[in-house]
């Protein structure tokens, strides 16, 4: 992923090589959009919340929601949907400034879907990719669980997630092999 950043100042020019990864899915709500200009989110240092799952309702992410508010710093929820209740109560939220969030559709389908969630867990650091098949539960997720990344971009087609784990790492190496 190539990204150019406007500049603070007259310097010369500046390359900086970072690891990220961008994908053909963009937020799921005009509201979640932090920069009316360009119509596009920008979060920095954001927690990042991985799940196969269509979230409907808010009440199995209410516990981490609360400890993701009370951090100060924003979160990214990557779903298979986020619709009707969850969705409402994330822009309500966003909109009150009770919570810096943003929600955007899993990439992929199937088990292309499940094998780009793992790619983005192992290259934001998070634990887990929250499915029906895992014992943990989202009610049980603590913010160690979430992965991170440097900053997101968002628009209303792609999502661009800039700077995260090592890519030298034993778990990025031992998911290449």
């Amino acid at each position: 992923v190539i990204t150019v950043e406007e500049s603070k100042g007259f310097k010369e020019l500046e390359v900086e090589k970072t690891d990220g990864m961008q994908f053909d899915r963009g937020y799921l709500s005009p509201y979640f959009v932090t920069n009316a200009e360009k119509m596009l989110i920008e979060f920095e240092n954001p927690y990042i919340l991985l799940t196969e799952k269509k979230l409907n309702i808010i009440q199995p992410i209410l516990p981490i929601l609360e400890n993701i508010a009370r951090s100060g710093r924003p979160l990214l929820i990557i779903a298979e949907d986020v619709e009707g209740e969850a969705l409402s109560t994330l822009v309500l939220n966003k909109l009150r400034g009770g919570l810096h969030v943003a929600a955007v559709k899993a990439p992929g389908f199937g088990d292309r879907r499940k094998d780009m969630l793992g790619d983005i867990a192992i290259l934001t650091g998070a634990k887990y990719v929250i499915n029906d098949e895992l014992a943990v539960k989202m009610e049980d997720l603590t913010l160690d669980d979430l992965g991170t990344a440097k900053n997101i971009r968002i628009t209303k087609d792609t999502t661009t997630l800039i700077g995260s784990v090592d890519s030298n790492s034993s778990n990025v190496q031992s998911r290449i092999n």
